[in-house]
This record gives structure tokens, sequence and C-alpha cells, in this order.
């Protein structure tokens, strides 16, 4: 489904952030032009691993995209920039603070120029405060919003969350702001500033981690698989292996007793409602473990889904990629890759009338499109040479 077919996006984002934004409208149906510099995105060289030569996080954040390398810093990308700006509907930057300005593309400079024109910035910190002007990056965002001082065991060193949760949580925010400015253009034809930040986004991820301090006065702290405010909630040892269980309430938490032969914990003051096991949380888990770890882990699964009781296996990403359920919602399917034989790659998660939106374009090279989108901009070939000469 191309809902967001006829709307084109200029993206002049970096990393990942912007750049998921930009793909999600992409992904969409809208025309997503990435403007790269000279050197290219810097994610291009995050590597290794690399692709048939590609990096990984490139390609992940960059599809359905084309790709135009322009010196913001000369007259000739400036004016392209500017033409590109005039046939557009959404404008998404990512600079730091005070480097778009320099440019002279600020929201106040294209909004006297294009008033209706949906303008997205993405910052680390916030476009206000002390730290408006420090770089924000996903582990950095992670320390200073607490969330490693969630992460990990208790016994163990703070830990930084395995995928880069506050950039693509930041890049969804950013185009679901973006979908609502452009439906608010629809009734009255003004455009917006939406204003995205990775310190924003990441006090979501701890929202309920902040509202229980702010309740109780003590700083929650680390918790290896579990929970603060459920029990059991957590990975269990198993003969090869582990299974996270999930007793969310009373009834699921009988089920698991019954099912591994504990109906007596039933009867045990000590775990007879939510509060009261999350109070004796070391006691309900250690008498559980002495049963799972009996059984070998499908065994283990088998049984509780018997029971009807929430469980799933930790598994490594070798695991997923081949996972019947993954492949069943068409998850990770192959796309035909003019560089890359074998190529696959992580799909739109949200299907319309059962229908996914696909890969129409795999990422670009850098600059592949910069002569086909001058053209359309209607540059002449002598004038296109002289921009993609650098002049």
């Amino acid at each position: 489904m191309n809902v967001l077919q006829g709307i084109r996006v200029i993206d002049v984002t970096q990393n990942i952030a912007g750049p998921h934004s930009t793909q999600t409208l992409g992904d969409l149906g809208a025309d997503v032009i990435k403007i790269e510099p000279p050197g290219g995105d810097p994610t291009r060289s995050w590597g290794p691993p690399f692709w048939e030569g590609e990096p990984p996080l490139f390609l992940s954040y960059n599809r359905n995209k084309r790709s135009v390398v322009l010196d913001l810093k000369s007259e000739g990308g400036h004016d392209v920039l500017w033409r590109l700006i005039d046939s557009a509907d959404v404008f998404v930057q990512a600079y730091r603070a005070g480097v778009i300005e320099k440019l002279g593309f600020a929201y106040e400079q294209v909004r006297e120029r294009r008033p209706d024109i949906i303008y997205a910035s993405v910052t680390g910190y916030g476009s206000r405060g002390p730290l408006k002007e420090r770089p924000g990056y996903d582990p950095l965002i992670q320390a200073y919003t607490g969330v490693m001082s969630l992460t990990g065991h208790p016994d163990g060193p703070p830990a930084r969350v395995g995928g880069s949760v506050v950039d693509v949580g930041t890049g969804i925010l950013t185009a679901l702001g973006i979908l609502a400015a452009l439906r608010e253009r629809d009734k009255t034809g003004k455009g917006t500033h939406v204003e995205a930040s990775l310190l924003a986004t990441s006090l979501g991820w701890v929202s309920y981690h902040i509202q229980g301090y702010l309740a109780s006065g003590e700083v929650p702290g680390r918790m290896g698989t579990g929970l603060a405010s459920i029990a059991p909630y957590e990975a269990f040892r198993t003969e090869d292996g582990e299974l996270m269980i999930s007793a969310g309430n009373d009834g699921i938490f009988s089920r698991l007793c019954q099912s591994l032969g504990l109906a007596e914990l039933l009867d045990d003051e000590r775990f007879r409602d939510n509060p009261t096991r999350v109070a004796n949380r070391d006691a309900v888990h250690a008498l559980i473990e002495v049963k799972t770890a009996r059984m070998s882990t499908e065994e283990l699964r088998a049984l509780l889904d018997e029971h009807r009781v929430p469980c799933a296996p930790i598994r490594d990403v070798s695991e997923v990629v081949d996972d019947e359920q993954v492949r069943a919602n068409e998850l990770l399917e192959p796309v035909e890759h003019p560089r890359i034989p074998g190529y696959r790659d992580v799909a739109f998660p949200l299907q319309f009338d059962g229908v996914r939106p696909g890969t129409r374009s795999v990422p670009p090279m850098a600059g592949e499109h910069t002569a086909e989108v001058l053209a359309e901009l209607g540059y002449s070939e002598q004038e296109v040479a002289s921009i993609t000469a650098g002049d």
C-alpha cells in the first residue's frame, strides 16, 4: 500500500534515527531523496561486517530512497537543495544545533520560502537547555536517561540495550509526527515544525521506572531478565538453556504451579498475590527453578504451552532469521539486489488489509541518483556535470 505516493521527502539526516524515520515514509510510498555529503553517509563505513562490501547498518535504514550527493557548502549544492525544497512536502534534518543555521536551511529560513512544508528536526538532547548543542548518540542517551542503569544483572556492570532502541524509537516517533503534520496540512494548508529528540524518546522507554521512583522514592536497579513489579516474570534455567516465563497475574501463576507439580505454593502466604510474590521474588524463583532445571527447554515450553503459561526460549540471531513464525509473517523476505546475492531485509512492521509494504528499491549507492534527480529539477546536462564534478 503506497499511502504516501506523491509525497516527496528531502532527507538530510545521517546515522540511524533520521534515516529510519525517512525509510518509514519511503516504505509507505513516499519519494525519499537522501542528500549525502561528498564522502557519503558516515554509516557507509560502519563495519565490519560488510555484505559484499556494503555495511549492514546502512542497509538496515536506507531502502526505498534515492541518493543525491551534494556539497551543501558550495553555491551549486546550496541551489540544488533549495530547488529540491521547492518540490518537496517534507524536509527532515538531524544536524547538531547551529549547523543547519549556518548552512542556511533552518526552520525559519525554509518556512519563509515554503510556509506549507513539513519540517522535521531530529536532535540529541532537544532544542533547548544547556545540552542542546551536544551531539546525541544512542548509547550516550541510554546512559544519560538511566536506561543503562536498569540493564544487566544486579551483580554486574551497567549494559547497553543490544539494539539501537533510542535511535529506532526516535525514527518511528518522527515519522508519526510527520504523518500527523501532513494530516493537519490537508485541513489547513499550513506547514508544521515537528521536533523529536533522542532524550525524549529514551525517557519514554523508562517511563514506568520514573513513575515508580516518583511514587516510592526508591531508585530502581538492574534486574537481569526480570521486572521489578511482577513475579515470577523472568528467565529460568533448564537442562540446556533458559526459558522466559511471564506469570503476569494470579491465574497464570496458579497454572504455572500446577503444571510443575508445585500446587502447594498456592497455599503459601508468601505467594498469595503479586505484591507478596514480588516481596519474596528470590524464594519463588528458587522453588520454581528446582523443577525447570530438570527439563529441557523444549520439554518445559511444551508443558507450559499445554497449561497456557506464557513463555519463550532465549534465542540468538542465527535461530531468529530462520524462524517459522518470522517466515509465516513474511518479516524477513528475499529481495532482488543488484550487488548482493541472497539479500534479505527486515520488513516494514505493519500490514494494510493483510498486505505488508515491500522493498521497492534497495539502499542506494552514494550519489546513485544524483544525475537523475537533477535532471528532474530542470538542470541541463552541462549543469549536472558541473555540480557532480564539485564545481
